[in-house]
């Protein structure tokens, strides 16, 4: 069997140099005799391995001195806790929230202290990124870059002053060039853009360590993991190899500059076909739209399921839309070839034209 256009929105695809590379390593990996699975973490051959990620990361993504770079595990869901249980500090936060996995934070980090809702765009059932009030003496201001599920991005970062500002960038980390100084703590899945299911990327700076609340669990506290290099337990050792071999695979793309232009020409190519489309229509607000999740609708959930069905069938796979939102989701990450994107396009353009 052929492989298919994957749109799904995560776990999603992989760049085929990456699988084929690990394809080729499973059963042994260089002369150790063994798989990266059999490797006990804490082998000189893996550390190996795990020290090649992380300087990996640190060089694709231009990070600076002063920050420390884990690989974590429980999600991004995971964080949403941590994060509120290092950096709340008995204070308040602003959040703001912009899409559903914002929410999911927020409501989250108000079991551990103040959360203020210093903009929302819920009541618009997040069809854009809302305007926000933020507050002089917050602790952090949490904020989540791109929204899976509705399609929208942020087209700008805020000006927190002297306020720690933290970003969930699970679904489009690497997609984009971001300035990591602006930032004190970066938190992604991987499972979108980098690896597998089971890693989360936590980027810290070193200055917001240490001020954990004392019902923080070792495992989720930021100091710990960092003093422990990540491995306060068993790191998921195969998916941080997988996301080294995509950190080098964006190196020879050309880093991530060269790749954020592929992907804004990817999002071009279906935003300019759903704005002239007779039939489809893009939910998001126009200057808050995605790059990485294109969501659409025809405006009749019949049609869209028969789109669905009928674009699997032609290798166009996971196009279906969230369930709390129906309709239909292209999920273009970096792994996703222009090339997917035309067979996409092409489709719809034929579906139209029998339907419209």
């Amino acid at each position: 069997m052929e492989r298919v256009f994957n749109f799904a929105p995560g776990p999603s695809m992989l760049p085929l140099d990456v699988l084929e590379t690990a394809q080729k390593e499973l059963l042994c990996y260089g002369s150790t005799g063994m798989s990266v699975m059999e490797m006990s973490h804490r082998s000189k051959m893996y550390l190996d391995i795990f020290n090649d990620a992380v300087e990996g990361l640190r060089d694709v993504m231009d990070v600076p001195a002063g920050y420390k770079i884990m690989f974590v595990q429980g999600g991004a869901s995971a964080v949403f806790a941590s994060v509120a249980m290092n950096l709340m500090d008995g204070g308040k936060a602003d959040y703001i929230d912009s899409g559903n996995f914002a929410h999911n934070a927020l409501v989250e980090a108000q079991k551990y202290g103040e959360v203020v809702i210093a903009g929302s765009s819920r009541e618009n059932n997040y069809t854009h990124i809302p305007d926000y009030t933020l507050s002089p003496d917050a602790k952090y201001v949490h904020i989540t870059t791109n929204n899976t599920i509705y399609g929208t991005r942020w087209d700008h970062i805020p000006d927190t002053g002297n306020v720690p500002l933290v970003a969930d960038m699970s679904s489009n980390i690497l997609s984009e060039v971001y300035d990591v100084s602006k930032f004190g703590v970066i938190y992604a899945g991987a499972q979108k853009n980098v690896a597998p299911a089971g890693v989360v990327i936590l980027i810290v700076r070193e200055d917001l360590m240490g001020h954990e609340l004392p019902i923080t669990p070792k495992i989720m506290s930021f100091k710990k993991m960092a003093d422990a290099d990540s491995m306060v337990n068993t790191p998921n050792c195969f998916g941080i190899y997988l996301a080294g071999l995509n950190f080098k695979w964006i190196k020879k793309m050309g880093g991530v500059a060269a790749l954020e232009k592929i992907n804004i020409e990817k999002a071009a190519m279906l935003y300019d076909f759903l704005d002239e489309s007779k039939l489809f229509k893009g939910t998001a607000v126009k200057k808050d739209r995605s790059r990485m999740n294109v969501t659409f609708v025809t405006g009749d959930p019949d049609m869209d399921a028969r789109f669905v069905k009928e674009a699997a069938a032609a290798g166009l796979v996971n196009l279906k839309g969230h369930r709390i939102v129906g309709g239909m989701r292209a999920s273009i990450y970096n792994a996703m070839p222009v090339e997917g994107v035309k067979a996409l396009v092409k489709f719809m353009k034929e579906f139209e034209a029998h339907n419209a």
